[in-house]
Order: structure tokens, then sequence, then C-alpha cells
């Protein structure tokens, strides 16, 4: 217990800062202090000297050296971003045994059993921020609070390379001044509705109530906006709990797109995920579709599976309908973003790898380009319309238990 006789705030949120940059800056002596773009079309991350001229995650490329002429842009290189995040967790994983991997760069940890070992979760959070730049060379932002919710907000506020402990008896203070774009769920389109009734700061979504934000946000978005709002968050730190979703997303700039370059940028992304699912024994539920249009504003699109399932042509034929039904509003706004998400993942209780081989059988075809493709890479095998395409990136993801 706190001295205010609240319990004590014991997690941890630890975010790495500006990952994919800060990695490039540690690497390249020359990058340090300097603005750093990773990737060229699109930018992938900015440093936070980037980040002062405006520049930002998913930006086109030329609109970005049009806001920071003097940005040194530099390819990405996944392999080292993976390799720093796995030191990293080894890092997070010496300090508790509860870690929460949230992303490659950033995860929950709680610390509330340590107090006699390890000191208050305050001398934790420095002796971590201290370890990772020292072992690890980069900087992190730990914020620390009862609520994972808070401590991810206390991270937020407290970077870059910062630290910042939100009192149990201080937390609506800390919080309610704060404009409502912190609230988890609170992007562009829910913050214009607030921003149109007046509502700027989490205090006043708070005054709201919950029935008022209930009929002006839904049901779900109502309740949850007005939990977090009063620090509800009875969520706790948990470990090894297998995601229940998985996806990939392209950003594609701002050039036109015809539908047939769509479908092979969706085939593609179909068949990097169904390996995905087939590698962790996983099958799926639902596919939903994500775009982000010309203007940047953004739309869902998710549908049910009858029985939950593995295979790509199938998983892939459902992301196509759902592609289609968007191409009207495609064809109006552009479009500057694609990606699929496979969500209500369940565990595949079958063997995959003993069933027979059968040429008319999509899912032993499935299973057995995967072993061409583990064994030879996945350019061995591959669709017709995927050849002399450059390949996508593959970003860098947690283990699937992590």
């Amino acid at each position: 217990m706190s001295v205010s006789g609240l319990p004590a705030a014991t997690i941890l949120h630890a975010d790495l800062d500006a990952f994919y940059a800060s990695v490039e800056q540690r690497d390249q002596p020359r990058l340090r202090g300097r603005p750093v773009i990773v990737g060229g079309g699109v930018v992938l991350a900015a440093s936070y000297e980037a980040k002062a001229m405006g520049v930002r995650t998913a930006m086109n490329g030329r609109q970005a050296r049009q806001l920071c002429p003097s940005a040194i842009v530099v390819p990405p290189r996944m392999a080292a971003y993976s390799e720093a995040s796995r030191a990293v967790f080894g890092v997070f994983a010496q300090t508790t045994p509860l870690v929460e991997g949230i992303s490659i760069d950033e995860a929950f940890l709680e610390v509330g059993g340590l107090r006699r070992i390890a000191g208050s979760p305050l001398d934790i959070a420095v002796r971590l921020r201290r370890e990772v730049l020292d072992q690890i060379g980069l900087p992190i932002t730990v914020g620390i609070a009862r609520t994972k919710f808070l401590a991810k907000v206390a991270s937020g506020v407290a970077k870059p390379d910062g630290l910042l402990l939100v009192p149990p008896d201080g937390e609506l203070a800390f919080l309610h001044p704060l404009p409502v774009e912190r609230l988890w769920g609170v992007g562009r389109v829910t913050a214009g509705k607030l921003h149109a009734l007046g509502i700027r700061t989490v205090a006043e979504v708070a005054d709201l109530g919950e029935a008022a934000l209930v009929s002006f946000l839904g049901r779900a978005a109502g309740r949850h906006l007005h939990a977090l709002a009063h620090n509800q968050d009875p969520r706790p730190v948990t470990h090894h709990a297998r995601r229940r979703s998985i996806g990939s997303q392209q950003a594609l700039g701002r050039g036109l797109r015809s539908p047939e370059e769509l479908d092979t940028i969706l085939a593609g992304t179909l068949d990097r995920l169904g390996r995905r699912l087939r590698a962790g024994h996983r099958t799926c539920r639902t596919v939903m579709l994500r775009l982000r249009f010309g203007d940047f504003t953004r739309a869902t699109r998710s549908h049910s599976l009858p029985e939950a399932t593995a295979h790509t042509a199938t998983l892939l034929d459902a992301a196509r309908e759902l592609l289609a039904a968007a191409l009207p509003m495609i064809t109006s706004q552009g479009i500057t973003l694609l990606g699929v998400s496979l969500a209500n993942l369940e565990d595949d209780s079958t063997v995959q790898l003993a069933l027979p081989f059968d040429a008319q059988s999509g899912p032993a075809l499935d299973v057995t380009l995967d072993a061409v493709h583990q064994r030879f890479g996945t350019r061995a095998v591959t669709r017709a319309t995927q050849l002399g395409r450059r390949p996508a990136l593959e970003v860098p993801l947690l283990p699937d238990d992590a």
C-alpha cells in the first residue's frame, strides 16, 4: 500500500524512443543529434530532431523532406531492429518475470512483488533505464502508475528519454488536464466528434457522464472513454498470453493504385499472414481490412467466417470481397495504406504436417509451400503476380506468446 492508503503504483510502461531511428543513431555516430528519417517513399520512423520539424511516421517521404530539408534518409534494417528488441526484452526479463510485450519496442512490467529484493518501483525504473542505455545503447522512457492505461499515458507525457511516476493520490490531477487525444481509442475521428461538442480535455470527458458519451459515440466507445477518464482499468499485466489477432499493413504513398495492383498487394499480405498463422498453429475466424484514404481518414471493414481456418485462399477470398466493396471510396478518395488483420484467433489442435499431400487440397498445399519457404526462403515459390515486385518490408514482430 502507498502512503495514501491506495494500492501502490507498481506497473511500468517501458517504451523505446523513436526506436528505428534511435538504432540508426546508435550504430552510425554521424547521425547523432541530426534529423533522421528511416524509409524513403514512406516514413517508417523519425528521430526526435526530425519530429521537431513536423515529420511523422507514415508520412509521404517527399512531404517529410520538404518539412525537414536537412534530414538524413536511411534505409530500414529490420534485422538490426529485431536484434535490438530481443536484447531489450532480455533486460525486461531480468527485471521481473511479469512482462507483457505490446510491440517490439514497448512492454508493461509488473514490479509490485520486488520491493524487498529490488527496491521501489521508482528505483527499479531508474535502474531499468540505465541498464538499457548501458547494455544496448538506446534511450527508453518509463511511466509508472497503478493502471496499465495511466502508465502508458505517463510514458507518453515523459517522452523523450524520461521517467514519470504518477502517485496514487494524484492520478486524476495528472490525467484530467490532458487533451482528449491521450485517451486510448481517441483518434482523429473521435477527437473531432468530441471537439465539436466543445470537449478538449479528459476532465471534460469525465464531467460529461457515461450516458451522454454513449449517446454521442455509441455504447462501446462511450463506456470505454468514460472508464478511462476516471482511470478505471482493472487489467493486470499478463505474461505469455497468446495474442488474439495478427496483422500486416503497407503504406502506399499518394500515387494512384489500380484495382489489380491493390489485389496483388492484398494477396502478398495474406500469403505472409497465412504463413504466420500456420507457423503458430493458429486459425482465424475474422478477416479485417484496414484502409487509409488520400485525405488520411480511415475505414475498417470485417468479415466473420463460418468456421476458423488457416487456409490462405479462404482468407484471401474474404479479404478480396471487403476490398471490392471499398473500391468506390478508394476510386474517389485515393488510398495511402492497405492493411489486413486476422482476429478471433484460436489454437489449431490438428497437426498440420500430418496432412497427406493432395494437389486438390488447399490446406495441404499451404503446408507443403510453408516447408519449401522455410528451407529455401519465401521468394523460392511465389505467385506470378509477385514476380518482379520488391518484397514488402517484414516488420519485426514479438514472439506469439510474448
